[in-house]
């Protein structure tokens, strides 16, 4: 029998960093993980340089059914606070855009950072073990409030707290699992469902053939989701693929989009097309795909004239010759493409999770559960960030809470 202040299961971003600072706060921490790689998410992120948050991520960076619970513990531990732990430990970094930060040289550096706090904290740590259950109750005798039994491969470990920091569906390849969904509902607690986000959109074979050619193409786009009432927009870069749309504009939609609903697209979201058109039209006899060829990528202009039964009837007549109609026609649709996705690459393709554990059962201070001794952190929570490091900081931020909630109610297992 293995005795500890804390369990946590999980050895990624957010369970190695409370493990890290809740031990240099004088709780005895075991970290529990069944894979033999530590963080290897971490280590695969950002083409394997890690983004590893954000300077300008706030809690209007997250989606949630609760907007504003990430905001507590975002604004205790932010960007600052972890670049600063990190010039502190010699890692260099680098502003990549829009205030996306990536290591000089590998994410590796984040890693031996967090392994340097567990070290500090006296952290141990057991890799490969599985959980297989994980049981709680009280003994009033010993003067235990709240003391938990968790089954692993090494035995039986008890705790006064246990830490679940498991992450979403995202990436099975990596050992991905519904473990912390499990544990939740196995103490009662809520699960909003959990769904792939930041990831490719795909389209039914048939409707996607005219523009399956454009695989391999990029370009800046406006992308929406949504009405009057709930829109959101990105202006980012799209890229088209064999069976959809990828890229960061796309990405960053998927979190929000809903089976059976469209998005829209702006296709030259830095030109007013109509105009440019009807100015060309003054002073050119090129052909209209010519002229927009000057506007948008060729391959783009191509296709899309090809596919529009108007725009084909006029291919071959030059943009003077076009009434205003037909080109404010072709404008609209290229400055409002609206398609509907039939689903996703899953969570084979998903850098996140969205959905999870729901808030309503957290603490937001602490990150505890309604059940006494038991914290989500991290991904398994219905807390989802935006693409460019926003999801790492939301780790660290919700792991430096829930560390400190676990030393302000230190009373050690007897």
């Amino acid at each position: 029998m293995h005795t500890f202040d804390v369990v946590i299961v999980g050895a990624g971003a957010a369970g190695l960093f409370c493990a890290g600072i809740a031990g240099q706060r004088g709780l005895s921490v075991l970290v529990l993980d069944h894979s033999e790689k530590v963080a290897e998410k971490i280590r695969i992120s950002g083409g394997g340089r890690c983004n590893f948050t954000n300077l300008d991520c706030t809690a209007a960076n997250f989606l949630s059914n609760n907007p504003s619970f990430c905001r507590s513990a975002l604004t205790r531990f932010t960007s600052r606070d972890f670049t600063a732990l990190l010039q502190r430990n010699g890692v260099a970094f680098h502003e990549k855009h829009r205030g996306q930060l990536f290591c000089d040289h590998s994410a590796d550096d984040i890693i031996k950072v967090l392994l340097a706090e567990c070290i500090a904290g006296q952290v141990t740590r057991w890799q490969p073990c599985s959980v297989k259950s994980i049981q709680s109750g009280s003994d009033a005798a010993s003067g235990d409030t709240c003391r938990y039994e968790i089954e692993c491969d090494r035995g039986t470990v008890r705790a006064r707290a246990v830490v679940v920091a498991t992450g979403g569906l995202s990436i099975p390849k990596i050992g991905a699992s519904d473990f912390g969904y499990r544990v939740a509902h196995q103490f009662g607690l809520r699960v909003v469902e959990p769904r792939p986000a930041l990831v490719p959109l795909t389209f039914d074979s048939a409707s996607w053939a005219p523009f399956a050619q454009l695989a391999g193409l990029s370009l800046p786009v406006q992308i929406e989701f949504g009405d009057r009432k709930g829109k959101i927009s990105f202006l980012e870069d799209l890229l088209f693929t064999h069976r959809g749309l990828s890229g960061p504009a796309v990405l960053q939609i998927s979190s929000y989009w809903r089976a059976g609903m469209p998005i829209r697209i702006n296709l030259a979201p830095d030109l007013d097309l109509i105009q440019s058109l009807s100015q060309a039209k003054l002073h050119s006899r090129k052909l209209i795909a010519n002229e927009l060829a000057t506007l948008l990528p060729s391959r783009l202009v191509d296709t899309w004239i090809e596919r529009d039964g108007n725009a084909g009837s006029y291919r071959q007549r030059p943009v003077n010759e076009i009434g205003d109609k037909a080109l404010a026609a072709l404008a609209a649709q290229l400055a409002s493409w609206e398609i509907t996705p039939t689903g996703t690459e899953g969570f084979n393709k998903a850098e996140v999770t969205a959905g999870g554990v729901d808030t309503r059962d957290l603490s937001s201070q602490t990150m505890e559960s309604v059940h006494a001794g038991l914290y989500f952190i991290g991904e398994v929570v219905d807390v989802t960030g935006w693409l460019g490091g926003h999801n790492f900081q939301w780790a660290w931020s919700s792991a430096f809470a829930c560390a400190q909630g676990l030393a302000s109610n230190r009373h050690p297992v007897k």
